[in-house]
């Protein structure tokens, strides 16, 4: 195991594992996941990333280079996560987390005292709590500070794959509570369907597709690999509200 302590007594850089989920499918998980890796591989930050979709995982398709598996219902393989974080003093932990795996991740982060080593061995633990504009997604947000109040580091993502009105979520009271708790809140616009659909026939990362001019039938035009350029821009400046 690499040793955290720095050359000349200097503290170590502190590790921060992200782990993105929402619980609920198809509120664009993934997406955040894949995003958050491109932001990653764009600004030069090391990171590991871990996927814990048996099925298709986003990260092990689209940035396979980066990501291993891990099985959310096995301790041994979730230490792994931990593990990554304190070896390398100042990396990110990218976790993209399938839809139902909220009690195992519950179960092995109180069974195993993860919260409470954290500052020990030198990382941070951050819960990226991916929200439609749905109630479910405001009811998912209520138990998780329920369950964990001041004791986690929180981002709500808001993401617009369905509206950008995120009024029950205002009115409900969970976004003042969450953001008392020092959560950071960030806008994830939505992206074209048809940028999306010929990113994923391609099997693309977000930079291949934006840098491929080869002109095939599922490469993006010139107009659609701007409206990339345009929505990247904008995730990463929300993005950067996170990771300061």
């Amino acid at each position: 195991m690499t040793s955290l302590n720095a050359p000349g007594g200097t503290p170590p850089a502190t590790s921060k594992i992200h782990m993105i989920g929402g619980e609920k499918g198809g509120v664009g998980k993934s997406m955040v996941s894949r995003l958050l890796a491109q932001y990653f591989i764009d600004k030069d930050i090391p990171f590991v990333g871990f996927d814990t979709d048996r099925s298709h995982g986003a990260l092990l398709r689209f940035y396979s280079d980066y990501a291993s598996p891990v099985l959310i219902d096995r301790f041994e393989a979730l230490d792994h996560i931990v593990e990554a974080a304190v070896e390398l003093p100042g990396v990110r932990v990218l976790v993209d987390l399938a839809a139902q795996t909220h009690e195992p991740l519950v179960k092995w982060i109180d069974d195993s005292g993860v919260l409470n080593m954290a500052d020990d061995t030198g990382f941070t633990l951050h819960y990226w709590h991916v929200m439609d504009s749905g109630r479910d997604s405001v009811d998912l947000l209520a138990r998780l500070l329920d369950r964990y109040g001041k004791n986690l580091n929180y981002v709500l993502v808001l993401n617009q794959l369905r509206g950008d009105d995120f009024g029950q979520l205002e009115r409900s009271g969970q976004l003042e509570r969450a953001l008392g708790l020092g959560a950071k809140v960030v806008s994830i616009k939505h992206l074209s369907d048809a940028v999306v659909q010929k990113i994923d026939a391609n099997n693309s990362s977000f930079w291949a597709a934006k840098t491929d001019t080869s002109g095939g039938d599922a490469s993006l035009r010139l107009m659609e690999r701007q409206r990339l350029t345009m929505w990247l821009q904008h995730a990463y400046e929300e993005l950067a509200k996170a990771e300061a």
